[in-house]
């Protein structure tokens, strides 16, 4: 069995093979189709071939798989900490692929198939459509700033009535120009935006998971796609602990002899983009009655709002695992909410109006129901309450009972 490292770069990759103990350098193979598959037909069928998660990696796999026994994706940064050197070439960094592989020691990253890969792009594509949309608005926000003009006495700056003031302002010709072309741009992106927004919620329809996640108050149709996406299989993670590391949201922990574990910072490792969307779901989750703003309140009066808010999308993603495990629905959902959330799905994936019908979403435009349905949720809410009162009281009778054993 021969085990190939490929260490790939824009233009080309090198290629080192190890057999029966013996380096062998291959050579460089340009990164084109024709190329990778004129590579692909020098290959044997006993072959396992190494290479790293680059943005082109999964086209190489695509080219490279069916000519071989196993094609394997390595973590280039778990990569990089186990085999440090001072001398690093490409050849050297192919040779450590093929090596760790050859030992057992080679991080691995889980490759999705078609679909979930279809998803990431998408909420990738969604993502940068937002970024771009901001930053049109800053520099739009940063003309207007610049020569001290007013506040815009509109809630909305780029509403109808913002955008009437915004061009009623003394402004140079050349700063007036720049704001209507960067409206323009605007405009034009949010039409992208509702297309692309569109294509997921009509995948989001028949996607059992991800209105299974939307049960959760707090999170709706982009955070629930987001999250899956970047989950692909939950039987992928054995436990709740092994999906928070992969979300990044675990507390870092330095430990060293018999000192105290000091724990810091969460890890920031893993998919950063469902990360920042269950931070996101998390600010919106404490507004809603019922344990996770209980949770929220008590982490807050300790830690300040923001370490809480962090906290509860690391809580946030334990109910995940077990809702996708168990294929059950939130405890302590809203009906009638998760009615309005599945309408307004319905509606971004294009379905047409039912003006003047009252459907299932109507019951949370009534007072009373959502009253009913708030009361019945913040019971959870007192009962967290009550538990962690208990664990303050008991734990403020043993930092007492030590203090009194230290000034005995």
């Amino acid at each position: 069995m021969r085990i190939i490292g490929l260490d790939m770069h824009r233009a080309f990759a090198e290629a080192v093979a190890l057999e029966d103990g013996v380096y062998k350098r291959i050579g460089r193979i340009g990164m084109t189709r024709d190329h990778l598959r004129a590579f692909a037909e020098t290959l044997h069928p006993t072959d396992h071939v190494i290479v790293e998660a680059t943005g082109n990696a999964t086209a190489v796999l695509e080219i490279l798989a069916p000519k071989v026994e196993r094609v394997a994706v390595a973590n280039p940064f778990q990569v990089h900490l186990i085999a440090r050197a001072k001398t690093r070439t490409d050849k050297i960094d192919a040779r450590v692929l093929a090596q760790l592989y050859a030992a057992g020691f080679l991080p691995e990253v889980w490759i999705p198939d078609e679909a979930p890969l279809a998803r990431r792009r998408q909420v990738t594509r969604r993502n940068q459509l937002v970024k771009s949309r901001v930053r049109l608005k800053l520099i739009a926000q940063s003309i207007l700033h610049a020569p001290l003009g007013p506040r815009c006495p509109h809630a909305d700056l780029f509403g109808g009535k913002g955008r009437a003031w915004m061009l009623a302002q003394k402004l140079p010709d050349d700063e007036r120009a720049a704001i209507v072309s960067h409206l323009a741009e605007c405009d034009r992106q949010t039409e992208a935006l509702k297309l692309v927004e569109r294509d997921i919620a009509e995948v989001a329809l028949d996607d059992v998971s991800v209105k299974r996640l939307m049960t959760i108050p707090g999170i709706d149709m982009v955070v629930a796609v987001g999250v899956m996406a970047a989950i692909g299989r939950i039987d992928r993670f054995a436990s709740p602990d092994k999906l928070v590391a992969y979300f990044g949201l675990t507390p870092s922990v330095r430990q060293s002899g018999d000192g105290p574990a000091r724990h810091g910072r969460i890890s920031k490792r893993g998919r950063s983009h469902a990360r920042h969307l269950l931070v996101e779901a998390a600010w919106q989750t404490v507004r809603n009655p019922g344990p996770m703003r209980a949770f929220y309140e008590r982490v807050k009066g300790r830690r300040g709002p923001h370490v809480a808010a962090v906290a509860v999308a690391r809580k946030l993603a334990v109910p995940t695992w077990h809702m996708l495990t168990k294929g059950e629905d939130y405890a302590w959902g809203r009906p009638a909410l998760m009615a309005r959330k599945l309408r307004s799905l319905e509606l971004t994936a294009g379905k047409p109006a039912r003006n003047g019908q009252k459907g299932s979403a109507y019951d949370d435009t009534l007072p009373e129901r959502r009253r009913a349905e708030r009361e019945q949720v913040e019971q959870s809410g007192r009962a967290y309450r009550r538990l962690t009162e208990h664990w303050r009281r008991q734990g403020s009778q043993k930092g007492a009972g030590a203090a009194n054993e230290e000034r005995r």
